[in-house]
């Protein structure tokens, strides 16, 4: 383990930090520093705006001068040897960067942020592949065994303006999933409401309950095989595992799908294969580029493992 001891920053806050608390804003900046010691210099006055002692909770405004004293930062080195295969890997996979966007088609089995016993996600490791720049969020989220299409915003207007076309259901998603058994013709369409509750392991379950949020996904048949269907999937809401939860209530859950599958058929297919990922894939994006209003379509190919399965069918 490394410590290493930052240097006096001054900060001029500009359009894309205003309006972010203070605490978060140190907690993003610096990731090694424990939360309690990034309270602990701001209630003893150490972190300074205009000159002037502030409160966590304060939000930054546009030409703030925000004072960063010197900070003891850890770095524990067996992690930097991890991050580096992913980060190889994330470099590997960009589709689109420009200096407003940054889009990848991220692997499955890496997650989009860190928690939850995961030390690094997409987002950790290109704030440390791209130190330059001053703002960089995730613009909507995957699962993480889902891979696929992922766009991150370099500025906050960016980020603004696409959380806008989201709500306006101006950004249209779509993806390839592996279902069991023969998805029917005429099943084009699920609206079922969709609630999430917590496990006492901490983690997130999804059912169909009445009480739950609208949502909608509609299926196109690609590619029937023997025992298994090929499906197009445009959800219409963007729901947790909302994909997963809608081929399951219609009986064929995707292959894989350690949550919400049938483990039973998955085990059979393990004993004749050695892939082993979810095989739900997020093909394509479109939306409206936030700077210029460009219509713009991304589209992400599928995986190596992914691919080589499919071909294996019949």
């Amino acid at each position: 383990m490394t410590y290493k001891t930052t240097s006096v920053s001054i900060i001029y806050i500009n359009e894309d930090m205003i309006n972010q608390r203070i605490d978060n804003f140190l907690q993003k900046k610096f990731k090694n520093v424990p939360k309690s010691m990034i309270y602990r210099i701001i209630r003893t006055g150490k972190i300074r705006i205009n000159k002037k002692r502030i409160k966590p909770h304060y939000k930054l405004k546009i030409g703030d001068k925000l004072r960063i004293p010197p900070i003891k930062i850890m770095y524990k080195e067996k992690n930097s040897i991890f991050v580096t295969k992913y980060e190889k890997n994330l470099l590997n996979n960009i589709l689109y960067e420009d200096n407003h966007l940054l889009i990848i088609n991220k692997p499955s089995g890496i997650a989009v942020h860190g928690g939850s016993g995961i030390n690094l996600g997409v987002i950790e490791c290109f704030r440390k592949l791209r130190p330059l720049e001053k703002f960089l969020e995730l613009v909507h989220r995957i699962d993480r065994d889902t891979s696929g299409v992922l766009m991150l915003a370099k500025k906050r207007k960016s980020l603004v303006l696409l959380h806008k076309q989201m709500r306006e259901k101006k950004i249209q998603k779509k993806y390839l999933a592996l279902v069991h058994g023969l998805w029917p013709i005429s099943l084009r369409k699920i609206s079922e409401p969709l609630l999430k509750t917590q496990l006492q392991n901490k983690q997130k379950k999804v059912s169909i309950n009445k009480e739950g949020k609208p949502s909608e996904t509609c299926f196109r048949i690609k590619k029937q095989y023997l025992f298994t269907t090929l499906v197009s999937i445009t959800p219409k809401t963007g729901r947790t595992h909302q994909i997963r939860v809608h081929t399951l209530y219609a009986g064929h859950p995707i292959l894989f799908d350690k949550r919400y599958g049938k483990r039973d058929l998955d085990s059979n297919i393990k004993n004749k294969t050695k892939i082993n990922r979810l095989l739900l894939h997020a093909t394509s994006i479109n939306f409206l580029h936030p700077e210029n209003g460009k219509k713009m379509h991304i589209t992400a190919p599928l995986d190596v493992n992914f691919e080589n399965y499919l071909n294996t069918l019949v």
